[in-house]
């Protein structure tokens, strides 16, 4: 018995070590594991599905793909998305990530913030945009209702849809007769996208047409950028 124990005693350290490895490769495998399939999980060249069929169809709208709408994520795709990437100032690598996807539009997850609203205020929203800017570039339509949805989370303004789009002075649409015209079927897939959380404005509270407007206080607020007729502002 003394001699087991001794040879026992003798090895331990070495067991332990062994032990130690093993559980560190372990855990070393299965953190692999998990970005492997993190990555994986991405729309990127290869894939299949129909989050590559929602991207493509942005790509189609945005006129930088023309391919089919099959689902695959092929050359085409990825080049389109690489259009995207560069135009917003994002990590040009051709794979849809949750950045790239929020700039589109698209949600790959049930937080999106257009589950937490109502259909009437969707389709309020998409009237704004119609009739404030029906005639501008898809993405200077969803900057409208992006403008729309940074005022109702700014304290200066209220903080409902109807309250910032009925507000007195707000908006032109609402007292020139715009604003009851029909609604543009392009106008409701870019509420869907602003609600989404693409925002081409880059934060802006405030736009207005520098050709249709004399009024000295909104020329004086700081421009972000300019989309169609419009300037967006800060």
């Amino acid at each position: 018995m003394n001699t087991k124990a001794t040879v026992f005693k003798k090895f331990l350290p070495i067991i332990l070590l062994g032990i130690f490895v093993v559980s560190v490769v372990s855990v070393i495998f299965i953190r692999n594991a998990n970005y492997n399939e993190s990555v994986s999980a991405l729309s990127k060249l290869g894939s299949r599905g129909d989050e590559v069929i929602q991207i493509q169809k942005k790509l189609k709208e945005y006129d930088v793909y023309s391919g089919n709408i099959d689902g695959i994520y092929g050359t085409l795709t990825e080049k389109g998305v690489r259009a995207v990437q560069k135009y917003n100032g994002l990590t040009v690598d051709g794979i849809a990530g949750p950045q790239t996807l929020r700039v589109m539009g698209i949600s790959s997850g049930s937080n999106s913030a257009s589950t937490s609203v109502s259909q009437s205020d969707v389709n309020l929203l998409a009237r704004i945009i119609s009739a404030e800017a029906r005639g501008e570039p898809y993405e200077g339509q969803v900057a409208v209702g992006a403008v729309v949805l940074n005022r109702v989370e700014h304290p200066s303004f209220p903080d409902t849809f109807a309250g910032v789009i009925y507000q007195d002075g707000a908006f032109t649409a609402i007292t020139d007769g715009q604003f009851q015209q029909p609604v543009a079927d392009s106008a409701y897939r870019a509420a869907r996208d602003a609600l989404n959380g693409w925002d081409p404005s880059g934060g802006a509270i405030y736009y207005y047409n520098p050709d249709k407007t004399s009024n000295q206080w909104i020329r004086s607020r700081p421009v972000i950028k300019r989309i169609g007729n419009h300037l967006f502002a800060s």
